[in-house]
């Protein structure tokens, strides 16, 4: 059986400014968990802790029966069978590609290690080459080579593929995430890059301010964020005022059903709420298509980004009273133009918040973005499509 990797109350601090401030935090042994977070959040401070570079103050980081860190004692870095991949991946320039993946072993590798090794990441025949004959996909897979010659328990990703071009990123990311998957070696990998968190993990955990704030598959993460700063995190959103009513929530585009279970954590009926839409959930209607049965929401496209696979779409509702534009994602040939004049629907059903202060208090979303509670739209955060960098 593998081992869980588990952190219970761990706090650690530089200065005396709190980096980490009771992170609790369970990998199951065999998954591939991404913790997600904004830059300053203490991902990297995180992956060190467990792989033994930093001390923490208080708290536990075990693996299994085997408590790495209490607070008080420590094991050292080198007898805790951690794999360890940084972000520029920290090749020797002067070692070839077998002397750079047989480096972490006690006793020499035996060349059939090695090479068995640099197949399983898709690199044989590149023994001998060194690190500057190698594509920046290829020096990434010598470093997972490298991570995992040492038989590791654990292998920990500290945001490997920052580095790499948007295609490559795409490419490799893909492969490496396969590879420890057919080895089932538990993993962590810490990235600020939300497509890639989503797409490559089992679950994900959002570090926010030295906490973990949420922890769940992604799929559930991405359809049900725990509050409106994190669906604006997690990708474009469109966060509107309404008011709940039974397990409907009214808002100016209309009355939306609400997800399953919502409602019965809710302060009460008619209370205010911030209700999010993302931009996929939008239908988009024209003159060239039927309309919509029940009607829908005139509005008008002023911008259109194209990104081949899909477009994303700036559009003014006239039932927004701030006017302010909502994102909407259409796939497929022939997005509307740019003043072309469309009806809008909505897919349900939606997630919603109660709203953080109906007297007027103001949301702010990941980039400090801020809009009066009592708006009609209250914040949107909008994100570059997938495979682009994005940054925190």
């Amino acid at each position: 059986m593998v081992n869980a990797l588990e952190l219970s109350g761990v706090h650690q601090r530089y200065a005396r400014e709190p980096v980490l401030d009771g992170v609790d935090l369970q990998v199951e042994g065999g998954s591939f968990t991404a913790v997600l977070g904004a830059s300053g959040s203490g991902k990297t401070t995180l992956l060190r802790v467990i792989a033994g570079f930093e001390r923490i103050e208080s708290g536990v980081v075990r693996l299994g029966a085997t408590v790495f860190d209490d607070g008080r004692t420590t094991l050292r870095p080198e007898r805790r069978r951690i794999g360890y991949v940084p972000q520029d991946g920290a090749l020797f320039p002067h070692l070839r590609v077998s002397a750079n993946v047989a480096f972490g072993l006690r006793r020499k590798a035996g060349r059939h290690h090695v090479a068995a090794l640099l197949d399983a990441v898709g690199l044989a025949g590149l023994e001998r080459r060194y690190p500057h004959q190698l594509s920046g996909g290829q020096q990434q897979r010598v470093a997972l080579a490298r991570a995992l010659a040492i038989e590791p328990e654990v292998v920990l990703l500290d945001e490997p593929f920052a580095s790499l071009d948007a295609a490559m990123r795409a490419s490799v990311r893909r492969e490496v995430a396969q590879i420890l998957r057919d080895r089932g070696t538990t993993t962590v990998l810490v990235t600020h890059d939300q497509d890639e968190a989503l797409s490559m993990a089992d679950r994900v955990a959002v570090l926010r301010d030295g906490r973990i704030v949420a922890d769940s598959g992604p799929e559930e993460l991405y359809r049900s964020p725990v509050d409106a700063n994190l669906a604006g995190f997690l990708g474009e959103a469109n966060l509107l005022a309404g008011t709940i009513e039974g397990g409907v929530a009214a808002t100016p585009l209309g009355r939306l059903v609400l997800q399953d279970g919502i409602v019965a954590s809710w302060p009460g009926p008619g209370a205010a709420a911030v209700v999010l839409v993302r931009p996929e959930q939008f239908e988009v209607w024209t003159t060239l298509t039927a309309v919509p049965s029940g009607g829908g929401i005139p509005a008008r496209v002023i911008d259109r980004a194209f990104f081949g696979h899909d477009a994303v779409l700036r559009v003014v509702a006239t039932g927004l009273a701030d006017r302010e534009p909502l994102l909407v994602r259409v796939t497929g040939p022939g997005a509307p133009a740019p003043g072309t004049d469309v009806l809008l629907t909505v897919r349900a059903p939606v997630m919603a918040w109660p709203a953080p202060d109906p007297a007027g208090a103001v949301v702010i979303d990941i980039d400090g973005d801020a809009a009066d509670a009592e708006g009609t739209h209250l914040t949107r955060q909008a994100r570059r499509p997938a495979d682009q960098e994005i940054s925190s």
